[in-house]
């Protein structure tokens, strides 16, 4: 008889979809430059995510975020990737 796989969990599911977003800044100290997060609400809170980013990039991500209505995020890779193109198209 052939060993069968246990069922998957939370901890296996590798990519999740992003449902909420919220970007923060935090002052850096005085005559530095502060920090901007990214905080990722996954799977409808299954998941949570924060990222790092400059402010060049969270513009971007901004923009990426507000016209995409599928957005996913490899949590490993921590990758975000955006819309959904059908196999074939």
């Amino acid at each position: 008889m052939p060993q069968v796989e246990q069922p998957l969990t939370d901890a296996g599911i590798k990519v999740r979809q992003v449902n909420h977003y919220q970007f923060s800044w935090v002052a850096g100290e005085p005559g530095q430059r502060g920090t901007f997060t990214l905080q990722l609400v996954l799977d409808e809170g299954a998941g949570e995510e924060v990222l790092t980013v400059d402010a060049d990039d969270a513009d971007v991500l901004k923009d990426l975020l507000e016209h995409n209505p599928t957005v996913q995020y490899d949590v490993p890779r921590q990758t975000l990737m955006f819309g959904v193109t059908p196999a074939g198209s």
